[in-house]
């Protein structure tokens, strides 16, 4: 018994010294996504399937989240070591003095958008006026409304605008209460073609407002206190993002092995839209937006969404984190 005690003893110590040192000595980290686990989140957890994590001394544990809000604050309150959120959602709780940056855009453009059934007669936003619009109150997609009805120069009054719970959004759309929906691209329109409607999205993006979308975000004293920990961080999420990019049908495997409740397919389905999302147009590569769409971003934000022009949108964001050879768009 002593023998096989210290047999199995030896093995496990010779199997250590096999890892490389960065593996052997990871340091936990807990990433909170914006929402439920999905399309819009798969680079994550095919990075850490992939060992990419692992690959650089990080030991983490990906959790789900309940909104961008939410998440941005338990990372700017230290109850989570990393966070994945919208842009807009992030710069608005550092606009209130919380210690929170971001440091890696990763959909660089924004997936929300103008929704229609095919055959509706809505191509453009000037197409809205005189139909039925459902918002869902307190969302970024409605709050940004007046940001797409100025770049196109639209009369607010000449649309119907109707505020709609977020479970009827979609419902409301296929019986043909309302004529177009403001919603996520890589969501709801999903959602609808698995029920076999054509569905048209106008892509805020392509109408004038494309602000940055879901993003990592840190708190200032973690990132001071450990550059190099959040340097890797971002550097194994970027090779995780890319390799989606190159297989996304093993990126949404690798969501449904770490969150089982989700469905494989719509996972693919999301993930295909949100891959059109990880490079902004004039970018050179993942995780660096170009300058001129933070300024644009900045713009619409302090114009409508009341953030203030005290600090430069350089206050907000920080390219510090990003490799120097991060995968090129």
């Amino acid at each position: 018994m002593i023998e096989k005690l210290f047999a199995a003893a030896l093995a496990a110590v010779l199997a250590s010294a096999a890892l490389p040192a960065a593996a052997q000595q990871a340091k936990p980290m807990r990433l909170t996504l914006n929402f439920l686990a999905g399309g819009p989140q798969a680079g994550f957890m095919l990075a850490k399937k992939l060992g990419y994590y692992k690959d650089v001394g990080i030991d983490l544990t990906i959790e789900e989240g309940k909104g961008s809000a939410t998440t941005a604050q338990q990372v700017a309150t230290g109850q989570t070591d990393v966070g994945f959120a919208d842009a807009p959602a992030a710069m608005q709780i550092r606009s209130k003095g919380a210690p929170l940056k971001i440091i890696a855009p990763i959909l660089q453009t924004n997936g929300f958008a103008i929704i229609s059934i095919e055959g509706s007669g809505i191509k453009s936003p000037k197409d809205l006026v005189g139909k039925k619009l459902a918002v869902q109150p307190g969302t970024a997609q409605t709050t940004l409304l007046d940001a797409i009805l100025a770049e196109n120069k639209l009369d607010k009054t000449k649309l119907d605008i109707v505020n709609i719970d977020p479970a009827a959004l979609v419902g409301a759309l296929l019986e043909k209460k309302v004529d177009a929906i403001l919603a996520g691209a890589d969501f709801q329109s999903v959602q609808m073609r698995d029920r076999g409607f054509k569905v048209n999205d106008i892509f805020y993006r392509d109408v004038g407002v494309p602000t940055v979308g879901l993003s990592i975000v840190a708190r200032d004293d973690r990132l001071k206190e450990s550059p190099d920990l959040y340097r890797n961080f971002v550097a194994a999420s970027l090779k995780g993002w890319d390799e989606a990019r190159k297989n996304p049908d093993a990126a949404a495997a690798a969501v449904i092995e770490q969150f089982p409740s989700a469905s494989k397919d719509q996972i693919l389905k999301q993930l295909n839209v949100d891959l059109l999302l990880v490079c902004a147009p004039g970018a050179t590569s993942l995780g660096r937006v170009p300058d001129k769409n933070w300024q644009t971003t900045f713009d619409l934000l302090t114009m409508y969404l009341n953030l203030p022009k005290d600090k430069p949108i350089g206050d907000y964001y920080s390219n510090d984190f990003l490799p120097a050879s991060a995968p090129k768009c």
